[in-house]
Parts: C-alpha cells; structure tokens; sequence
C-alpha cells in the first residue's frame, strides 16, 4: 500500500470518527431530537465517492459502533447502515451525476430508510416509538447533506484520496 492510499484512509477514517464524535456530543434537551445521523450522511458521501473502499463491511462496523456509543440494541444501526450503503453502491453511478437537490432527495429516502429500520428494531424489542419527533433526523439530515457533501468534496481532493 502506497502512502498516497494511507493518507487516503487516514482521511476516511478521520472523517468518520468525528462523525461518530458529533453523535454523542451533548446538546441542549430540545435540540436532541434534531440531531442528524452524522455517520451516516458521511457513510453515505463515502459510498458515493468511493464505492470500492467503503463498502457494506464499513457500514457494519460503523453502525455497531453507533450502536455502542448510542448504548442501542447492537446491530440495529449495523443493519440499517449496511442496507443504506447498500443501496447507494449500487445506485451511485446514477447518484453521482445528479444536482446536489436530487442528492439531497436521494438521501431523504436513504435517511427514512435507517430511521425506520431502527424503528422496527426498537418495536421487535416492545420499545415503541410514538413520537413523530423519531423522524426529524432524516430531515435534518437531508437539510444539511449539501455541506456535508461539499466539506467531504473538498476534503477528497485536498488530500487526493482515491
């Protein structure tokens, strides 16, 4: 493994460890629920961007490390994770070559997805969730995702990963 690609993963992994740091970051009590899926949004521009190196098997890993940190039924996230990324590796050459808004409508659809698979993980387990503040994350998600995209762009071709 060249250095070039080392420096290529040490971005990747960095980027994903913050994501993983703003999920548990404290807010105030009623920002809570409209905190974004931070690591997936950055899955998600990942399996954009690079399909052949963040794959399935990073989400998993990923999602049970949410999983820990979020103190969830382990594998909830993993699940939902590796379905969402998924989906994007195969729809990303069509993802790809869209307006950032049909982006963002993409990964609406991609968010609600996560949400409601978390949503019948906590049902299987009798935790019901009646709230529709539930779905408010893949709102803001999608919200956001244009900077997301655009600091993760920006980050990729500053260190040339590939």
């Amino acid at each position: 493994m060249n250095s070039a690609r080392r420096q290529g993963l040490w971005i990747i992994l960095v980027t994903i460890g913050l994501a993983l740091v703003l999920s548990i970051l404290p807010l105030p009590a009623g920002w809570q629920v409209w905190r974004p899926e931070w690591s997936a949004l950055v899955l998600i521009y990942w399996a954009l961007a690079l399909p052949e190196r963040v794959g399935v098997g990073v989400a998993w890993t990923v999602g049970l490390l949410q999983d820990v940190l979020q103190a969830t039924p382990l594998g909830a996230h993993a699940l939902a994770y590796a379905v969402a990324a998924y989906l994007t590796i195969q729809l990303y050459q069509r993802i790809r070559n869209v307006p950032i808004w049909q982006q963002a409508l993409t990964v609406l659809v991609l968010m609600l997805l996560i949400r409601l698979i978390l949503l019948v993980s906590r049902g299987l387990l009798a935790e019901p969730v009646n709230d529709w503040r539930f779905w408010l994350p893949a709102v803001t998600g999608t919200l956001i995702w244009p900077l997301v995209f655009a600091v993760l762009r920006f980050l990729r071709r500053y260190y040339r990963v590939s």
